[in-house]
């Protein structure tokens, strides 16, 4: 059997979902989470956007063990020069150049010729060569590029060295049997596509971003492009947890290996749900609440007789497990770090310690602590514990059927004083949030909130998560707590801090879809 490769991006393009921003720290957590899940690539951001995606990406780079690690890059020297820089101390510099080929996009995002299109790809493909063991060029909306044209610049790319040619669904606008029907196309008629890794990218506008890519690997695709909970621009990417099991249980169809370590899936989403602030639907494929749970009595008693009579995946093969309640306010350092190592985080000490810390505040609230439970604790953010942030001391609301709500808040400033304020509102939350607006001192928009709780139970932990604007920035914030008001006031907290700490980045040109 031939053997498929996961290149994920997350990172890149996953993080290209509106409203979504993530801070180095928490990049950093996901790649080294898809390390850990057996991921062939990490496309870990655009290191010519900015200086934080630069930094990001190297950071990534340095940290990764296994897996490769990639940045994408324009089709100019500066930018390739650049990406070379956030990653030549990685284990394989790998680059990822695109340009459109489409004649809509060449006539009107390009303004450029089909001949200039080959001319510049090439050049780049050449330029990168000289730096990088592994060159990826993509072309953009490829599935509405004339499969004429497709074979010419492919055949002139390859000829410059590529060693993988990426060719995305960008829009979402194809078809399984045409997907297929094109990789088979171009296998069988570009010069030298044997010696190279064909790739799909496929976009979910019409919700078989999963089907396509499994059609694409039908049609002889050797790598897919995708990304955890199948997040990013619009609809969305191919979700990586479908395809990946889907090749698995229908291996005597596909008849492809793969590398990941599957048991792993189910961490993965949960960190990248909690990260981003995008809740699993409960009948989300593989990974939702809902994917092992079964209602009709007929399914139950056909599972409880034999499993495989209503369930083809079984929950351990995704990592999905009855938490283990073996943790309480008595557990020591000691006991708490061996669980969080089989969780699969190993933090430094510092970290180690504000996370214990919090776990004993937590242990003297609820009497059993869930593997969900530290996992929250593990994913926090500790953006709080950094200087020149707002952070919350004490609250207190009152609230009643025939009382107006009122928060009285006391929380450190940035410039280390502290300060008390109150405000009313509507509802218990918005006071919250009223008089947190006023110890800012500028105006916030509430653009979305939602809650949750982490586990079951009365004494369940709440996990709040907040849009919010300020400072003319979108920022996301999230706060987890025992109590639902404490949880909103951190969340809201949050958001305002991340803005604080990240200096206003510079928006690459052009914006970017492949």
């Amino acid at each position: 059997m031939r053997r498929v490769e996961f290149f994920d991006t997350t990172l890149r393009d996953g993080e290209q979902q509106p409203g979504l921003n993530l801070n180095r720290e928490e990049k950093l957590k996901i790649a080294k989470q898809l390390d850990r899940l057996g991921v062939d690539i990490i496309e870990a951001g655009f290191p010519a956007s900015n200086d934080a995606d630069f930094t990001s990406v190297q950071q990534i780079a340095r940290a990764v063990q296994n897996s490769t690690v990639t940045g994408l890059s324009r089709l100019v020297k500066s930018d390739i020069d650049t990406t070379w820089e956030a990653l030549k101390e990685s284990r394989n510099p790998r680059i990822h150049l695109f340009i459109a080929t489409s004649d809509v996009h060449i006539k009107h995002k390009l303004n450029m010729t089909q001949e200039q299109v080959i001319e510049e790809s090439v050049e780049a493909v050449r330029y990168a060569k000289e730096r990088f063991s592994v060159v990826q060029w993509s072309a953009e909306d490829a599935c509405r590029t004339d499969w004429g044209f497709l074979t010419k610049i492919m055949t002139e790319v390859i000829k410059a060295g590529v060693d993988v040619i990426n060719l995305p669904d960008t829009v979402g606008y194809t078809s399984p049997s045409e997907i297929k029907a094109m990789f088979q196309f171009l296998k069988e008629n570009v010069e030298g596509a044997e010696n190279i890794t064909l790739s799909s990218h496929c976009h979910d506008d019409l919700g078989m971003a999963v089907a396509n890519s499994l059609a694409a690997v039908e049609g002889g695709a050797d790598q897919v492009e995708c990304t955890i909970n199948g997040i990013g621009e619009r609809a969305g990417n191919a979700s990586l947890e479908e395809i990946a099991v889907a090749l698995h249980i229908r291996e005597d169809y596909y008849q492809v290996k793969q590398n990941l370590h599957l048991p792993e899936i189910k961490r993965t989403s949960s960190l990248v749900s909690k990260l981003t602030g995008n809740v699993v639907p409960g009948n989300k494929a593989i990974v939702g609440s809902n994917a092992f749970a079964h209602e009709s009595g007929i399914h139950q008693d056909g599972v409880l007789k034999e499993s495989t009579t209503y369930e083809i995946i079984t929950p351990e093969l995704v990592g999905v497990e009855t938490n283990k309640l073996v943790l309480g306010k008595l557990s020591g350092k000691h006991a708490f770090r061996n669980k969080v190592l089989e969780l699969g985080f190993d933090p430094p000490d510092e970290e180690l310690k504000r996370v214990f810390k919090a776990f004993k505040q937590l242990a003297n609230k609820k009497k059993d602590i869930s593997d969900d439970d530290i996992f929250a604790l593990l994913a926090a953010d500790k953006v709080e514990a950094e200087a020149k942030a707002y952070e919350l001391l004490s609250l207190q609301v009152n609230v009643g059927t025939h009382n107006i709500p009122t928060a009285t808040i006391t929380m450190k400033m940035p410039d280390g004083a502290e300060a008390q304020e109150a405000a009313t509102g509507s509802g218990s939350v918005e006071a919250v949030y009223n008089t947190l607006e006023r110890m800012v001192g500028s105006p916030i928009r509430l653009d979305d909130y939602r809650i949750q709780s982490v586990s079951g139970g009365e004494d369940a932990l709440a996990e709040v998560v907040v849009h919010v604007s300020y400072n003319q920035q979108s920022s996301i914030g999230r706060g987890t707590a025992h109590d639902v008001l404490e949880a909103s006031a951190y969340a809201y907290v949050n958001a305002v801090n991340r803005i604080l700490a990240e200096a206003p980045a510079e928006q690459p040109e052009p914006s970017i879809n492949s």
